[in-house]
């Protein structure tokens, strides 16, 4: 599996996607501009002591993603999409990009990609939930059909 990030705003969603990355052996893409730092300084103010560990990998936007893992399947995750997250059949090598905190993912996106544009329920008491929380429910849910191989129980 691997974690797409679009334009992530808020330092400390990224960072704990990145320990959830890290628990997982999943690598985490960051995409477009990021609303923080993430050099060493910032990242040691923030105490992100496993940040290091992170399989990181930079991309200027989601066409170069896409040219970076050509083979591999994208999953948009929004608010507005018509498939719920736990009615996909995952694969190892998917990718799961989700947008920014602030507006979610450009409209362009999901009209591009309205096939593979998933959901995850909520009670519609909110917008939606917290995308640190959000991706590792539904990461969580592809490696659960993956048999959590490679990941041991402790």
């Amino acid at each position: 599996m691997h974690i797409a990030l679009i334009e992530p705003e808020i330092p400390g969603n990224t960072g704990s996607i990145g320990r959830v990355c890290v628990g997982t052996d999943t690598p985490l893409h960051l995409v477009g501009k990021l609303g923080f730092q993430i050099d060493e300084a910032a990242v040691r103010r923030a105490g992100l002591d496993y940040w290091h560990k992170v399989q990181l990998h930079a991309h200027a936007d989601l066409d170069a993603l896409i040219a970076a893992l050509p083979n591999q399947r994208l999953w948009f995750f929004s608010a507005h999409g018509a498939t719920r997250y736990d009615q996909v059949a995952y694969r190892p090598d998917d990718v799961l990009v989700f947008g920014r905190e602030s507006c979610g993912l450009p409209k362009a996106v999901l009209e591009r990609y309205a096939a593979q544009v998933v959901f995850v329920p909520t009670n519609g008491e909110i917008r939606s939930l917290n995308i640190a929380n959000c991706v590792t429910a539904v990461l969580y849910e592809a490696l659960r059909q993956q048999d959590f191989a490679g990941l041991g129980t402790e």
